[in-house]
């Protein structure tokens, strides 16, 4: 049985004393849940975040990394330095990273394999545009992005890694995407991962839903046969809603 995993993207966004009072308030609301607790915090945020989740049951991760271990990369910050601090989890190829920084899969693939080198848990976000959808092009796109993005792997990396179905459409935008839909795309990347790397990777892999998740539709989401949880934009900035989603059930 795939546990769920709960996981908040706060993007750029909360300063670090709003981000300890936001781990002070959430901790003890979700210490006995059954679910993974994931924030993915701004880098400012991160030895804050560290600092104040030990003790509780909250992992930290990162929204980006280089796939370089040093050099002249300015402004860039990579899996060793993300790892020594003691950050467990780094979000990879993020609709947005993708949109505005010109991130392709193939860069997705480089980061994925060096931050699995380094020990970071990998978070890689696909997903299609709502012009693509509406062309019957979902299964194709996603399916690129899932050979590329993932290729080079083991079955074993499959144990650590999660990847997070992020339909670009229903980001920010108040869209949602069906149950059913999500359920339906998310079968679709299993399906391709199994077809790469065999049964056990692609049973086995965690696969999450972002894209307008909130405390009123987690529970519907969550409890489909594919989907191991999600990664949560918007609503995981208050303390109050991101703890229903995490305690969707």
């Amino acid at each position: 049985m795939r546990r769920k995993v709960i996981a908040g993207n706060w993007k750029m966004n909360m300063l670090p004393n709003e981000a300890i009072a936001f781990i002070e308030g959430l901790a003890p609301m979700v210490k006995d849940t059954p679910n993974e607790v994931i924030l993915c915090v701004p880098y400012t945020d991160l030895f804050y975040a560290l600092l104040n989740a030990q003790g509780t049951n909250i992992k930290i991760g990162a929204q980006n990394m280089h796939w370089e271990e040093n050099g002249a990369y300015t402004g860039e910050i990579s899996a060793k330095m993300l790892k020594c601090i003691g950050v467990e989890y780094v979000i990879i190829g993020h609709s947005e990273r993708r949109q505005y920084f010109a991130e392709t899969d193939e860069t997705v693939n480089k980061k994925v394999k060096k931050a699995l080198q380094e020990g970071l848990k990998p978070i890689v976000c696909v997903g299609e545009t709502l012009e693509q959808r509406e062309a019957g092009k979902t299964e194709e796109v996603i399916n690129q992005q899932v050979e590329v993005g993932l290729q080079g792997l083991t079955e074993k990396d499959f144990e650590t890694l999660i990847i997070a179905y992020e339909p670009i459409w229903a980001i920010g935008t108040g869209k949602t995407a069906t149950a059913e839909q999500a359920n339906a795309t998310i079968q679709t990347i299993r399906k391709k991962v199994v077809e790469m790397y065999g049964n056990m990777a692609g049973s086995s892999v965690i696969i999450q839903y972002g894209g307008s998740v909130k405390a009123s539709n987690a529970h519907e989401l969550f409890t489909t046969s594919d989907i191991d949880g999600g990664l949560v934009g918007g609503a995981s900035l208050k303390v109050d809603e991101f703890e229903k989603i995490v305690n969707f059930s």
